[in-house]
């Protein structure tokens, strides 16, 4: 969402002969896959689809099927769309990369989630610093097949485009709130691995991250609170120190809406107050599981 990466990803763009719109929307280019970006959708989507057998909420696992993600090839936006809006309104809309803030919010607020057209080379298989297709169409999209999920997302569209619009410096909540929930959210689930399952895009996108959250002993996993995540920095540089564990996606819509938009009325608030490492244990916590720390680095919260 960053301005700067947009902008320079806008230029790139145009300069490949994509023409970008004001929303930043464009075209999905169907023509520029070759046979190298659609083997890497169909190595990735197998391995993934295995890993998550289990692991992954059930919500996230038929939305990927109803969806038609299971081809041999990128799938086209639009027959996407044309699955998913009967289930929730939603459709999804292709751009160049990462949206400015409020472009994204936006698009969040009315239904539409923007997706990145491109794909990763086979030698990023493992890790990609910036969202690509696979991680936007597979991590994000299959859960806008639920209601209640979709109905949360759009939530958060709206508050955080209202919490913008009051003061800017919002969005360093804003983000917290996004990362450890629609990213990297974990729900409770009996019977699961330390009794919780995936539901964050940039763990179920992730081969490593996938089997770390759930059956890893070096996190600490807690139970969600929305002051808590506010208040809490977060690592994008390695698997997370801490997973915040819902117990349902209404729990979800609630902190994504009325919830978040009450308490951003005020940012100063929270961000004058104490902010916690992403590794921190408090005394209020509810821990599901309390990590052993292994293999943390030591620097880099955000």
């Amino acid at each position: 969402m960053a301005a700067a990466a947009a902008t320079a990803k806008l230029q790139e763009q145009f300069d490949a002969g994509l023409q970008t719109r004001p929303d930043f929307t464009i075209d999905q280019p169907l023509a520029r896959y070759g046979a190298v970006d659609h083997a890497v959708w169909d190595q990735l989507y197998r391995r993934q689809s295995a890993l998550l057998a289990g692991r992954a909420s059930d919500a996230f696992l038929s939305g990927a099927q109803s969806l038609g993600l299971n081809v041999a090839h990128v799938p086209s936006f639009e027959a996407v769309s044309e699955r998913l809006m009967p289930a929730t309104g939603w459709r999804i809309v292709a751009v160049p990369g990462l949206v400015p803030d409020r472009i994204f919010f936006e698009h969040l607020a009315n239904r539409r989630f923007p997706v990145t057209w491109w794909m990763r080379r086979p030698d990023q298989l493992d890790y990609l610093q910036e969202p690509d297709c696979f991680h936007d169409l597979f991590g994000h999209v299959p859960l806008l097949t639920d209601p209640v999920f979709a109905d949360a997302i759009r939530a958060y569209g709206q508050a955080a485009l209202a919490a913008h619009a009051r003061d800017a410096r919002a969005l360093t909540l804003l983000a917290r709130l996004y990362w450890y929930t629609v990213e990297f959210g974990l729900m409770r689930e009996a019977g699961a691995p330390h009794g919780v399952k995936i539901y964050g895009a940039g763990i179920v996108s992730s081969k490593g991250e996938s089997l770390y959250s759930v059956e890893s002993e070096a996190p600490n996993r807690i139970a969600f609170d929305l002051d808590r995540v506010l208040r809490t920095r977060y690592r994008i540089d390695t698997f997370q120190k801490t997973y915040f564990v819902i117990e349902s996606f209404g729990q979800l819509f609630e902190a994504l809406g009325e919830g978040v938009a009450a308490r951003l009325a005020d940012p100063a608030a929270l961000l004058d107050g104490p902010a916690f490492g992403a590794g921190d244990v408090l005394a209020g916590d509810t821990v599901l599981t309390r990590g052993t720390g292994a293999g943390w680095l030591e620097d880099g919260d955000v």
